[in-house]
C-alpha cells in the first residue's frame, strides 16, 4: 500500500487536537500543588507524604499501557482516541470535588485515607485522559509539524498549569478564606479551585471532542502504510520489539521525573519551614506558603509556555537532544539555587530554569519518539513509555522518607537533592540518546 502524505493541518486544528490538555492541566496543577496541603490538613506526617504520592505514578505505570493498547484497537464512530479521553475526564471531575471535602467522610474511613483514595482515582483518571492526547497528536500531525504540534500541547499544557496553580491565591484576593473554618481543615479556597478545575477539565475536553475528527480506518491505514492483512503483534511481541530510543530516552526520563516528584512533594513544607518559619499545617503561615507554593508553580508554567513557543525554532536549529539537554540542566541549576533564597520573591527567579526544563520534558521527549513508533501501537507504547514516568517516581515515594531523613528532617534540601537529578539528566542526554 502506497503512503499517503497526511495533510497539513492548520494552527487552529493542531490547537484543537490539545485543547482539552488544558483542562487536563488545570486539574493537574490543583494536585501536584495542594495534595501535601490537603493530606497534612487531614492528619498525614511529612515523612509518610512521599508514600501518599506513590497512588498517582502506580495508577500511571498500569493505566496508561492499558488504555494505549485499547485506544490503538479501538474505532468507534466518536473517534479511537477521543472515547478514552470524555471517559478519563467525566471520573476526574468526579473525583476533584470528593478529594478536597475528605474530612466530611471521617464515617466511611479515616479522612487521610479517604483523601488518599480520592488521588488515586483522581490520577488513574487523569492517566486515562492523558495518554490518548498523546498519541492523538501523533495520529494527526504531519511529521513536519512534529514539532509544532507537541510544543502547542506544551503550550497549553503550561498554560492550564498556571491557572489551576493560582486558582487557590485569586480566590483568597477576591475574599473566600485560606485557613480552615472553625471545625473545619481544608481552606476553602482549595475546596473552591477543586470545583472549578473540575468543571473547566470536563468543558475543555468536550471542546477537543467536538471539534476533532479523528481519520478513520481505512484513511489511517493510508496515511501510515499499514496493510489491513498484516495480523497484529500481541502485548509480549511488542515488549520484545520496543524501539532502542524508548530506553535511551528512559536514563534521562528516570532523573528529571525522580527530580520532579520529589519538587511536587516537599515544596509547601520547603517554602513553610524555610520563608514563614512553621511547620502547624493548619496554620495562617502553611497555607500562606501553600498558596505561594501556588504562585511559584504557575511562575514556573509561565516560563514553560514561552519557552514553548521558541523550543521548536531552536530544535530545528541545534537539534532536540541538544535543546533538551541544556534546558534540564537549566532546571537543575533552578531547584539547587532555591537552598540559598530567604525571600519568598526571589524564588520567582529560580522558576524560570525550572520552567525551562519543564517545557522540554513536556515536549522533547515525545518528539524524539514519536517519529520511531510504528502508527498501528503509537498508542501501546506511548503507554509504556509511561513507565519511564512514573517508575522513577515510585522510587522516589519509596525513598523519599529516608532521604529526609538523611537531610535532617528539613524538607529544602529535598529540592536540592532534586536539582541534583535534573542536572544529571541534562549531562548524560547528549552521551545516551543516539540516532537522532
Amino acid at each position: 500500500m502506497a503512503r499517503k502524505e497526511k495533510p497539513l493541518l492548520s494552527f487552529w486544528q493542531i490547537w484543537n487536537l490539545s485543547f482539552g490538555f488544558l483542562g487536563v492541566q488545570i486539574g493537574y496543577s490543583l494536585q501536584n500543588a495542594n495534595t501535601s496541603r490537603i493530606l497534612s490538613a487531614v492528619g498525614a506526617d511529612v515523612h509518610h507524604l512521599s508514600l501518599f504520592w506513590l497512588a498517582a505514578p502506580v495508577a500511571g505505570l498500569i493505566v496508561q499501557p492499558i488504555v494505549g493498547l485499547s485506544s490503538d484497537k479501538t474505532w468507534t464512530r466518536f473517534g479511537r482516541r477521543i472515547p478514552f479521553i470524555l471517559g478519563g475526564a467525566i471520573v476526574s471531575a468526579i473525583a476533584m470535588f470528593f478529594m478536597p471535602n475528605s474530612e466530611y467522610y471521617a464515617h466511611l474511613m479515616p479522612p487521610v485515607i479517604f483523601g488518599a483514595f480520592m488521588l488515586l482515582l483522581m490520577d488513574t483518571s487523569f492517566n486515562v485522559t492523558m495518554q490518548p492526547f498523546r498519541a492523538l497528536v501523533s495520529d494527526m500531525v504531519p511529521d513536519r509539524q512534529r514539532n509544532l504540534g507537541y510544543s502547542i500541547q506544551s503550550f497549553l499544557i503550561n498554560l492550564g498549569a498556571v491557572l489551576g496553580s493560582v486558582l487557590p491565591a485569586i480566590l483568597t484576593f477576591i475574599g473566600i478564606s485560606n485557613t480552615p473554618g472553625e471545625g473545619e481543615k481544608v481552606a476553602a479556597t482549595v475546596i473552591w479551585s477543586f470545583y472549578i478545575g473540575g468543571a473547566t477539565l470536563f468543558l475543555t475536553v468536550i471542546w477537543t471532542a467536538i471539534n476533532t475528527r479523528e481519520y478513520p480506518p481505512k484513511e489511517y491505514a493510508e496515511y501510515n502504510d499499514i496493510e489491513d492483512d498484516k495480523p497484529r503483534r500481541n502485548f509480549l511481541k511488542l515488549l520484545t520489539d520496543v524501539p532502542k530510543i524508548m530506553y535511551q530516552l528512559a536514563v534521562t526520563q528516570f532523573l528529571s521525573w525522580f527530580s520532579l516528584f520529589l519538587m511536587w512533594v516537599y515544596t509547601t513544607q520547603a517554602l513553610a519551614e524555610n520563608i514563614w518559619n512553621t511547620t502547624d499545617a493548619q496554620s495562617k503561615e502553611f497555607n500562606d506558603a501553600g498558596n505561594w507554593t501556588g504562585i511559584l508553580f504557575a511562575a514556573y508554567s509561565v516560563f514553560a509556555a514561552l519557552y514553548s513557543l521558541l523550543m521548536p525554532k531552536l530544535a530545528d536549529k541545534y537539534g532536540r537532544k541538544t535543546v533538551y539537554a541544556l534546558s534540564l540542566i537549566a532546571g537543575g541549576i533552578g531547584l539547587i539555587s532555591i537552598l540559598l533564597i530567604k525571600n519568598q520573591y526571589l524564588l520567582l527567579v529560580p522558576m524560570i530554569g525550572i520552567g525551562v526544563a519543564w517545557a522540554a520534558i513536556l515536549a522533547m521527549p515525545y518528539a524524539l519518539l514519536s517519529s520511531r513508533l510504528p502508527a498501528q501501537d503509537t498508542g501501546v507504547y506511548m503507554g509504556l513509555f509511561n513507565a519511564t514516568i512514573t517508575i522513577p517516581q515510585i522510587v522516589a515515594g519509596l525513598t523519599g522518607g529516608l532521604l529526609l531523613s538523611l537531610a535532617g528532617g528539613e524538607a529544602v534540601w529535598m529540592l536540592v537533592f532534586s536539582g541534583m537529578s535534573m542536572t544529571l539528566a541534562g549531562i548524560v542526554a547528549p552521551f545516551v540518546i543516539k540516532d537522532v
